[in-house]
């Protein structure tokens, strides 16, 4: 796999292996745990991996034997309960007091130097959040890529269950650790399942086929959707970012499932004046380690070396970069491609309305609020489907909503054609007052790029899940048929609308499966066998807020 591995710089060291090391966790169990190190004399820092996910491909190569080959020393461990190390897995619970046994235990090597860094994609990155609460006094550099640091917020969005996601990755924490082969059969098992899992109540009972089995964690965070709940007391690791001064790289993709927190974090080490860099490419949760690597390994090496070796050679002198969707490479005067790159995130805009009127356009001008609502059904029985964005499969990303637009159960608002190029960066959102008729529902907004072929391209999205305490007070109203005021957080995004396309704003009550389907009663998730239709009606004044640049959109579209 190595040998296959294109746009990574050259090797400078030969590289030496010690595999199945036995390091004690917290508990006393062990940590299975392989090193790679440089085959040459010298001191090298030491780069830590903490890994729920098995220590063979794509890891071993990844980060073992590339940064291995630059200079660290690379510890790859399997966390507690997975890949052969001992004591039971606990989702999220132990990685705190492992990691510091971990880091007890590299002070006993006499390779160590004292000189640590940390690095790693996803459950890998929350591993180092989880470190980052009491972060021990080597730890000079983190570098957090695709990185989680909230499980909850991970398991419902918006509040929601993010049911697909959450049925792939329990499979990889289930399954990869057990080794390649077994994993790809795993895989295998669940899409053959996948489509009668959707489908099929209870939820609770349904899963376990696809997943070869019962699934302890993903049986827990279904039962338990309050992010106030005991069951999810400390696992929020996000608050470090607050108060951490340790220097930490970030990377994330506009179709990254983990793209929200990863902004998050962001925000709260900017806001602590702590060291840090940004970089989000045009990518998914997987294909940043794909398609992706060239730019992700570059990034992380020069934080890397620029922080464990005071080498800031590498780094670029704007500490955030972005790409511009919707952009030709080479289609700018500054010759950036469909990259910018700023000072901070979000940059200065203003966030412009656009209003949502009766007759589907999309438009500077609020219409009248006496004017109708507009009304759909979501139905349950068959439930608007999920067609793109953050996924953790092959069906993730942009893709063409056409059928999905053509639904009864989705309202779409667009713009005349632009006549001039409109461009935004930062946070999109949705402001609509909803009403329903049986105050159960969610709300799915989808940010699109119409092009001149109509062509219906997603942007950005986001949903929100009301329940009856959320309606208006309205006296004199049925509280499940007042009106309520609803923000939809539709994620964030970078992108460039040329003149001539439209912009479009999708509204529905779902994307299934994608989020597990609002059955529209007060049943339980994972217990939920009824289901019953809602008629959803959009009341105005309701808009579209995006964050445009200064200069850029101004008149586009009245």
């Amino acid at each position: 796999m190595r040998r296959t591995m294109r746009g990574v710089p050259p090797r400078l060291h030969e590289v030496a292996f010690e595999g199945g090391l036995a390091v004690p966790a917290a508990d006393g169990s062990t940590l299975l745990t392989d090193h790679y190190f440089p085959r040459a004399e010298g001191d090298f820092p030491t780069l830590l991996v903490r890994s729920p996910y098995g220590r063979g491909l794509p890891w071993a190569p990844m980060y073992g034997i590339l940064f291995a080959e630059q200079g660290f020393h690379v510890v790859l461990q399997s966390c507690r309960g997975t890949g052969g190390s001992g004591g039971a897995s606990a989702l999220w619970q132990n990685e705190a007091a492992d990691g510091r046994a971990t880091v007890a235990w590299l002070r006993r090597q006499p390779w160590f130097s004292g000189v640590l860094g940390t690095i790693g994609p996803s459950y890998l990155g929350y591993v180092q959040w989880a470190l980052a609460q009491d972060p021990p006094p080597e730890l000079r550099a983190m570098v957090v890529q695709v990185g989680l640091h909230d499980m909850h917020g991970y398991f419902y969005p918006g509040g929601a269950f993010a049911l697909e996601n959450a049925l792939a990755s329990s499979l990889g924490l289930a399954h990869q650790h057990r080794g390649l082969r077994h994993f790809i059969g795993a895989v295998l098992r669940l899409q053959r399942h996948a489509p009668k899992i959707a489908r099929t109540l209870p939820l609770g009972e349904a899963y376990a086929p696809g997943l070869g089995g019962r699934v302890p964690f993903l049986e827990e965070a279904m039962a338990h959707p309050d992010p106030q709940d005991a069951h999810w007391e400390g696992v929020d690791m996000g608050p470090a970012a607050a108060r951490l001064t340790v220097p930490t790289g970030l990377i994330t993709g506009w179709m990254d499932v983990a793209l929200d927190q990863t902004l998050q974090q962001y925000d709260r080490l900017r806001r602590a004046g702590c060291d840090t860099a940004l970089l989000v490419g045009p990518w998914t949760h997987n294909s940043a380690l794909q398609q992706g690597w060239p730019e992700v390994f570059a990034e992380s090496l020069a934080w890397l070396r620029a922080h464990l070796y005071d080498d800031p050679s590498g780094l670029r002198s704007a500490p955030v970069r972005v790409h511009l969707g919707g952009r030709p490479a080479g289609d700018d005067d500054a010759g950036q491609g469909q990259w910018r790159e700023l000072p901070t995130w979000p940059p200065a805009a203003t966030g412009r309305r656009w209003y949502l009127d009766a007759d589907g356009s999309l438009s500077a001008r609020a219409p009248e609020a006496t004017a109708a609502p507009l009304t759909f059904r979501y139905d349950p029985a068959d439930p608007t489907p999920s067609v793109g964005g953050p996924l953790l499969s092959p069906k993730a990303g942009h893709q063409d909503n056409a059928t999905l637009e053509a639904r009864d159960d989705v309202l779409t608002f667009t713009t005349a054609p632009l006549t001039e190029p409109v461009e935004i960066l930062g946070p999109v959102h949705a402001e609509v007052l909803v009403s329903t008729d049986t105050g159960h529902a969610d709300v799915f907004a989808r940010l699109c790029d119409v092009d001149e072929r109509d062509r219906s391209t997603n942007v950005c999205d986001g949903l929100q899940r009301l329940r009856p305490d959320h309606q208006a007070d309205v006296p004199g109203e049925d509280s499940g048929t007042a009106p309520t005021a609803v923000t939809v957080a539709m994620s964030s995004t970078a992108h460039h609308f040329p003149a001539g396309h439209r912009i479009r704003l999708q509204i529905s009550g779902g994307a299934h499966p994608r989020f597990a389907r609002n059955t529209g009663t007060d049943a339980p998730l994972p217990t939920a066998t009824r289901l019953r239709a809602t008629v959803i009606s959009l009341h105005h004044p309701s808009a579209l807020v995006l964050p445009v640049t200064e200069a850029e959109g101004a008149d586009a579209a009245n």
